[in-house]
């Protein structure tokens, strides 16, 4: 059997009916804005969400530092999680790329109340803190194990938003598997967000690219900001092709990928070498060993079985179910878990 790669969701490669996509893709020049598939692809997602405009990106990263740029100036603040991935996996660019600073917010799996949002609101006519601009929610999060936030109080904190005169900004990266896991649509979160950012190439299974979503009166800025970050593509319809497909194909699977990262977390719960599992939501799973020291000798016995999972550090421990681990992975992995000793 081949390796089992559980590290990421990233790790995933084109099936056989997507890169037939994309080697039939019509393609022009994106800069000129004349690459057809690409411009198929922004206008699918836009309506998905019930906006008026979509930008492709490279990365989600730049979609998401885009977003942040476009809603903020120079010397204000965002509010986040202290887990959220603007802050801690995304170079340090909302102070490099907009001199913005981040207020982090204590969450719970990386989510953040419509109450912690109001509370670490600065006062505007106090001109000695920055002035709070912008709020960054992330759905699914990547540090809080694929939790997913709960609509109603993302309704609340878009009320408290409207109350201040704040942006609201989605780093969708995961934002499929979400949807799928509590039977919600794009239009909810469209009407919501301000701006939304969704990744193709974690659950969707693409090899690259992003998609920033909003409004023309923010989003008339941002093929400008995009330039700015190095983000002009050419033909890069290819990959847009990829992204249709896995929009047509790939969405309704993020159930399995759910269903498998939830009978990990099962198992591994009730293994006696195991201190914690975080509750599992999405394709993630994170847990903790009981013995710390064990940490080295874990990975090795999953080396041996040419099993890959993540280290988070701190004696944290990632999962990620994606579209190339199969059901024969699966049991595979399930088994060498439980035969796991120290």
């Amino acid at each position: 059997m081949k390796e089992i790669d559980l590290r990421s969701d990233t790790v995933t490669r084109p099936t056989k009916e997507m890169l037939q996509a994309i080697m039939s893709a019509k393609v022009g020049d994106d800069v000129y804005k004349e690459d057809p598939s690409v411009n198929e692809l922004e206008k699918k997602l836009a309506t998905m969400f019930g906006k008026d405009e979509a930008l492709f990106f490279p990365t989600g990263s730049m979609a998401n530092q885009a977003a942040i740029k476009l809603h903020t100036q120079p010397a204000e603040q965002l509010i986040c999680d202290k887990w959220a991935h603007v802050y801690n996996y995304e170079g340090g660019g909302v102070s490099f790329n907009s001199g913005v600073s981040c207020k982090l917010v204590d969450g719970d799996r990386g989510m953040i109340t419509a109450a912690q949002v109001e509370e670490n609101i600065n006062p505007p006519d106090f001109y000695h803190s920055p002035l709070t601009s912008l709020v960054c929610l992330e759905n699914t999060t990547n540090k809080g194990g694929g939790a997913c936030y709960d609509l109603e109080e993302i309704k609340k904190i878009r009320k408290v938003c409207n109350k201040h005169g704040l942006g609201l900004h989605l780093d969708g990266a995961r934002l499929f598997n979400a949807l799928v896991a509590k039977g919600e649509s794009p239009k909810e979160y469209g009407k919501l967000f301000d701006t939304i950012s969704v990744c193709l190439s974690k659950g969707l299974g693409t090899p690259m690219g992003s998609v920033l979503i909003g409004n023309s009166d923010l989003m008339k800025n941002a093929i400008r900001v995009r330039k700015v970050l190095g983000g002009g593509m050419r033909q890069v319809g290819f990959m847009a092709a990829a992204g249709i497909y896995a929009l047509d194909n790939h969405v309704e699977r993020l159930a399995d990928d759910n269903k498998r990262a939830k009978e990990i977390g099962n198992t591994l719960a009730v293994l006696p070498y195991i201190l914690k599992v975080e509750t599992v939501e999405t394709n993630i799973a994170i847990f903790y060993l009981k013995d710390a020291a064990n940490e080295e000798s874990f990975m090795k016995q999953l080396q041996k079985e040419n099993i890959r999972i993540s280290n988070m550090g701190h004696g944290k421990l990632r999962i990620v179910t994606h579209l190339d681990y199969s059901e024969e992975q699966h049991q595979k992995f399930l088994r060498v878990l439980s035969e796991i000793q120290f």
